[in-house]
Formats: C-alpha cells, structure tokens, sequence
C-alpha cells in the first residue's frame, strides 16, 4: 500500500461514513494533497481489489474491518509521529479539569470476555483504589453500546478508565506546555519507585509505547500491588521548571474529584529515576494510567488493551464502589491479596504499603 492509498483510508476511517471520490478529494485538498477525482478512484479499485473499501451504493466507499487493520500494521512511516500527534489532539481536546470537572477525559479501554467481567471488577477493586491509578472511576460498556467513538464488539465489555494523558490537557488549560517524552517500566522496590529499566520513545513509535510493554508481558502490576515490589507503567513528561508550583497546584485541586496516581518531579540537569531532565525542565514521572490494564491483562482476565482509545465525559463514569455494588451481588471468593486491600483507600492513614505510596505523590526528587 503507497502513500495515496494509505492517505484515502485513512480519511474514509475518519469520517466514518462512506464518502464519494469528490468528498475524499475535498478532505485530502484540506490536509494538502492536491488529487484529481479520477484519480481517487483509481486507488479506491485497488483498495477494493485489496478488500479495504467496499462500495456502499450511491453512497460512495467505506472502509472494511481489514482496511482498518491495515491502517494499524501497514505503511509504518506514516504512522511514526503519530502517537505524538494524537497525544497533543486528545490533550486539546480534553477540557477536564479544576474549573470544568463535568468535561471530557481521555480513556483507555480494555475488551473483556462478559464470562469474566466479574473478575475483572474484582480486579478493578483492587487497582482503582491504589495510587497507581489515575482515578477511582471507571465505565463499563456491553455488547453493541458505544465507549466515546468505540462500538463494544460482541460477546465483549468494555471496561474505560481514565488515561494519564488527561493530565497534560489539565496542564495546557492552565498555560502549562507539557512534552510527552518517554514510556516504560519502573521498578517499585518495598514500595517506592526507583528507576526505570525499560523505556520506549512516544516520538519515536508508531504505537503507544506503554500499549507495546503490556502486549510483551513485561509488566507486574500485580506484584507490587501484593509484595510492594514489581514493575508498573510509567511515562516521563517535560514541563517548564518555573512552572512546578502551578502543575502542583492543579494536581492538588484535583485530589477531591477522584483524581490520583503518583506524580514526581525531578529537578533541571539531574537523573530522575536513570533519566536526565533536559535544562530549563522539570521532568515529570506520572505513575497511572495503563497500570489498571496491564493489571487486568496479567490475571487473565483481558487480551486486549487500548491507550488514548476515545473520549468520554467525566460524569458518566461511576466510583468504584458503584461497580462493585452492580456486578458483584455474589461476590466469589478473590485472591488472597485482593481479600487483604480490598477495603483499603488511598485515604486509609494505616502504616502500610497504601500509606508510603501516598506520601510519595506529588513530591520533587
């Protein structure tokens, strides 16, 4: 697949709707590629001939599931910047916040099989109310309802929690630039994060780094969630060095709506967990996000994550205690560790592992 024909997928899967060859030449004239009609429908024979389009009637063209899937594997030049760009859209996009907390927040999704969404909320139980969460709340979508801009495919839940990236449009609306600059594991010793091993490049990758260490079973969410020890997902960010305080100052107000994870930040021109912050920076290490995947992936209970996979507003996502209320009306007996923090909070003042997690939110290195 060439340039053009990668370019006429890919705006036929964004619009969503089959599109004749005068409207696909509209939108790629508006991205900047100047093609005749005739000439679109030229590659869209070959995108039919290929199964990636089919003809929809007067209607025009629309993608097939393996033109989609094509977008997702193939042409990988084109992709490369593209997790960056969808980083800086969605953050703009998300108007979440202090002052707006009913807007719009970045989810990531997980697929799992209905047979197993009991498991999975006692799962969710566990690592929701954990700092290695971004929030205490979640969405559940069954078969044939839409997640945001997700239909759940059949036999399948849709399980959206809340994508660390919703910091970085929190940060934007408050005049604070954030560069997204790295993802990878962190080792959690006796309960405190000390460096990371394993990094991948947002700018670099034609897909969400974090979404390639879950996929690798490189993860052990659930180890440090049961001995304090193990590695979780984290991902490094760049923020001006004046601008700490006010990045402080946001997290702090955001506390009372639910919204956690650990954040540290690390001084300009010093290694902060292995990694050197640019001069002039403060880095940033958000602790979140993907961790409440990854830990649903290593008990068996998904095969199938999505980082940054829609938007959806804050307020149709319920609290914890709402889900387990719904789907847990027989509760089977959960794993020793989950049985043991199960009716812990991150507001529990206890002496354990919740408790040195806690104090290490929000704090500079």
């Amino acid at each position: 697949m060439n340039k053009i024909m990668f370019a006429v997928l890919s705006v036929l899967d964004k619009a969503g709707a089959p599109l004749g060859s005068c409207d696909i030449a509209l939108h790629l004239g508006r991205q900047g590629t100047d093609l005749s009609e005739r000439t679109i429908r030229y590659y869209l024979k070959q995108l039919d001939d290929k199964g990636y389009t089919v003809t929809d009637g007067k209607k025009g063209r629309k993608i097939t599931v393996q033109g989609r899937q094509e977008l997702k594997q193939g042409y990988v030049s084109e992709r490369v910047g593209f997790i960056i760009n969808k980083i800086n859209n969605l953050s703009f996009l998300s108007d979440f916040g202090p002052d707006n907390v009913r807007g719009k927040v970045i989810l990531n999704v997980t697929f799992i099989p209905e047979e197993k969404l009991q498991h999975a909320i006692e799962i969710l139980g566990v690592v929701l109310r954990s700092p290695y969460s971004m929030s205490d709340r979640a969405i559940i979508a069954k078969t044939g309802q839409r997640l945001g801009s997700i239909v759940v495919p059949d036999r399948m839940v849709a399980v959206g929690t809340m994508c660390s990236i919703t910091l970085n449009g929190m940060f934007l609306k408050r005049g604070i630039p954030v560069s997204t600059k790295l993802g990878g594991l962190v080792e959690v010793i006796d309960g405190k994060p000390a460096r990371f091993t394993q990094v991948i490049s947002y700018e670099g990758s034609s897909v969400p780094p974090l979404e390639i260490l879950i996929r690798s079973r490189m993860t052990d969410v659930l180890g440090a969630l049961e001995n304090g020890s193990g590695l979780i997902l984290g991902s490094y960010r760049e923020i001006p060095e004046n601008s700490i305080a006010d990045a402080k100052d946001v997290l702090a107000r955001m506390a009372r709506h639910g919204f956690g994870g650990i954040v540290l930040f690390g001084r300009s021109g010093e290694s902060f967990l292995g990694i050197p912050v640019t001069d002039g920076k403060a880095g940033l290490v958000v602790l979140g996000g993907l961790n409440v995947n990854a830990a649903l992936e290593e008990a068996g209970v998904s095969n199938s994550s999505q980082a940054m996979a829609t938007l959806c507003e804050y307020p149709m996502l319920s609290s914890v205690e709402s889900l387990e209320k719904a789907y847990l009306s027989e509760k089977a007996p959960a794993p020793l560790f989950i049985t043991k923090y199960f009716s812990r909070t991150r507001e529990d003042g206890d002496d354990g592992y919740w408790s040195v997690l806690r104090a290490l939110k929000q704090t500079t290195i």
